[in-house]
């Protein structure tokens, strides 16, 4: 690891969730390793999978400009949101829980037969009127389940009955869907190019589907899941004899069935999320200029392995065999399995038993005092030469 008045940390961890965003993680840790090593060089890069949060992690590892917008909330209601642009404008960054969210519905009201990704769609357009034509989708924390017929339509695409009436843009307009006509679909979508962070590979419809699986989560019930998961079969029933789009693909089940409306009618390219997000910061190249790259998120597990971000930024630093520490808030009996997939030693941040709220609440604290004992570990194992 070289002596630590020259050492190169890099510190590049995910949100611990409802406690430290990924930047207030990572200079947490920062802190505690000060401690220890106050004259090492220290690189923060804040990450994410393409969930909530991707925005103001890629903004803070870049310095991004973020843009306010006030769109159509998923109720039809307006809401105040943003949506991130970086690489001089070139590349926007939307999440669509920014105007899609779960978060957005008032627990009473949370219906995905009634819910529209309508303001996604209006966030889109918002960037294409400033000449973005790079697009990376975040699918977390959708509200709704209607195929991304709502996100389509503000961009100019038409979905009607058989009468030739124009259907709701939700999840109950899909039961009503005859035909679909995109002659007023914004032309700018020609040259435009979307990488959709996705964490799934669920099918758009089917017992794996959008609405069997992630529909009860947003509030529908088994009569309803029933009746979405028929609108979405028909969506892309039609969809396919109508323009050879196929929409039942893994991964076009995510948020909903925006992964399948953007697969196939804006020809996105579904990803790992930690994997776009990683070239978008430039993960690599402050790989390879690190001695020791710390990661970590707020529960590491056995799920921790399935495209979650600390496996990913470890899976980067395994090319250059450099060593990867992973703090969790939490470990499962279970978590050591990720030392399979390139992380060298996990920790926890927790240091004594206490209830979740007292955990989320001292949570910058608690991660920089583990941050600092593992320094300190470290200091003490480059006193020993080990032969293994």
């Amino acid at each position: 690891m070289g002596c630590a008045f020259h050492m190169r940390i890099l510190i590049a961890p995910d949100s611990f969730k409802e406690s430290l965003s990924s930047k207030q993680a990572a200079m947490a840790i920062e802190q505690g390793f000060k401690q220890v090593f106050p004259q090492a060089e220290y690189r923060l890069l804040p990450m994410a999978d393409g969930g909530e949060g991707t925005t103001e992690s890629i903004l803070a590892a870049t310095e991004g400009q973020r843009v306010a917008v006030k769109v159509q909330g998923p109720l039809g209601t307006p809401v105040e949101t943003f949506f991130g642009l970086v690489k001089n404008g070139s590349t926007a960054i939307i999440e669509v829980a920014a105007a899609s969210g779960l978060d957005l519905v008032p627990m009473a009201k949370r219906n995905p037969m009634h819910t529209s990704s309508y303001g996604t769609g209006e966030i889109i357009l918002a960037a294409l009127n400033m000449g973005v034509k790079h697009f990376v989708l975040g699918l977390g924390g959708s509200a709704t389940n209607d195929g991304g017929i709502g996100l389509l339509g503000a961009l100019g695409a038409k979905f009607r009955k058989a009468s030739g009436e124009e259907i709701s843009l939700n999840g109950l307009g899909l039961t009503d869907l005859a035909s679909i006509d995109l002659q007023n679909f914004d032309p700018r979508l020609a040259d435009a190019h979307f990488d959709v962070a996705c964490d799934v590979d669920n099918p758009l419809c089917g017992p794996d589907g959008a609405a069997a699986v992630f529909g009860p989560q947003k509030g529908a019930t088994p009569e309803m899941v029933k009746m979405l998961d028929q609108g979405l079969e028909r969506l892309a029933n039609i969809a396919q004899a109508s323009f050879n789009y196929k929409m039942n693909m893994p991964g076009c089940g995510a948020a909903g069935g925006i992964g399948g409306a953007v697969y196939a009618f804006l020809k996105g390219q579904l990803r790992a999320g930690i994997e776009i997000v990683a070239e978008v910061v430039g993960l690599e190249a402050e790989v390879q200029k690190a001695d020791l790259v710390i990661t970590g998120e707020g529960r590491i597990d056995g799920q921790t392995l399935h495209g979650k971000t600390p496996v990913g930024v470890a899976k980067i630093a395994k090319k250059y065999a450099k060593p990867v520490i992973a703090i969790g808030g939490t470990l499962t009996d279970d978590a050591a399995k990720v030392c399979s997939a390139g992380i060298d030693a996990i920790a926890s941040s927790l240091r004594r038993p206490c209830t979740l709220a007292e955990a989320l609440k001292d949570g910058g604290k608690n991660l920089t005092m583990a941050s600092a004992d593992i320094a300190r570990m470290l200091l003490v194992g480059s006193k020993f030469s080990f032969n293994i």
